[in-house]
């Protein structure tokens, strides 16, 4: 006996449905990220595709990335972080992006909601909070703001900063409810190196730079003496952070030797007259 032909219905429910998430890339940039990248990959398996953008590492990075199937390793020589994001951003092959560093872990939260997540109209990005781990332990407080993650290339590109990047968004912007996990491992003299790499490009922007073209954090900063004692007591005690012990205090010499560090080379520039 012939079964009878299959209904409207019973073909449809037999389509696989298509998840927004499938219209998301996630996008890495790497340089000696073993330390790292395994714990930051680990919560992107539900990704059909992850996008690492690496700078020739010399480390186990680029091997640690191929052990998960979804990832496709590009390299490019580093020359600004927004060339390198840009350059990512034009090999993603997807509608939306996830833009993360390699010690940016997504939280189980954002994790969930991510996986009901749908696009509204007219948003182009979306914003997440940021939470910064010592040794794993999130900290009551910091100093990251939110930044933009979540967004469509076609809407969006990377602007260089100082030493950094923003994202120009062109169209609205909506808010996600989970964090990201800020949760660095690599050892104290990384730190320091790029530290010393990163206060030169914001010294020479803000030895470039009007008054009336900053904002009020880089105002402070171009008093040269005041911005150290500032950022070491506020994040001490405005912040809250001596109630986390040894964790809390290492963010805050980690932040304040950051803003000793660009004030030497601020006072440097000014020396050579600039």
């Amino acid at each position: 006996m012939n079964a009878p032909p299959p209904t409207v219905a019973s073909r449809e429910s037999s389509q696989p449905v298509k998840r927004s998430l499938d219209d998301v890339t996630p996008l890495i940039l790497t340089f000696n990220e073993a330390p790292n990248l395994a714990r930051t990959l680990s919560k992107l398996t539900w990704a059909k595709e992850i996008l690492v953008i690496d700078s020739y590492s010399t480390d186990e990075t680029v091997e640690l990335a191929r052990q998960f199937p979804q990832v496709r390793v590009l390299q490019r020589q580093f020359d600004r972080h927004a060339d390198q994001w840009n350059y990512g951003l034009a090999e993603a092959r997807t509608e939306w992006v996830l833009t993360l560093d390699a010690d940016y872990l997504l939280s189980d939260e954002l994790v969930r909601e991510l996986q009901e997540w749908k696009p509204e109209d007219g948003v182009a990005a979306y914003i997440a909070r940021i939470r910064y781990c010592v040794r794993g332990e999130p900290l009551r407080a910091t100093l990251y703001p939110p930044r933009p993650v979540l967004f469509r290339p076609a809407c969006c590109r990377y602007e260089q900063d100082g030493h950094t990047q923003e994202l120009a968004i062109h169209g609205r912007t909506g808010h996600l409810r989970g964090a990201i996990l800020h949760d660095d491992r690599k050892p104290v003299s990384f730190f320091l190196r790029a530290q010393d790499r990163y206060a030169r490009l914001e010294a020479a922007k803000l030895l470039d730079a009007g008054r009336e073209q900053l904002g009020m954090q880089d105002r402070i900063r171009q008093q040269i003496v005041i911005a150290p004692f500032l950022v070491f007591f506020y994040t001490l005690l405005g912040k809250g952070l001596i109630l986390d012990g040894w964790r809390g205090c290492y963010y805050v010499l980690q932040r304040t030797l950051a803003e000793i560090v660009l004030s030497l080379y601020l006072i440097e520039g000014k020396w050579r007259g600039r």
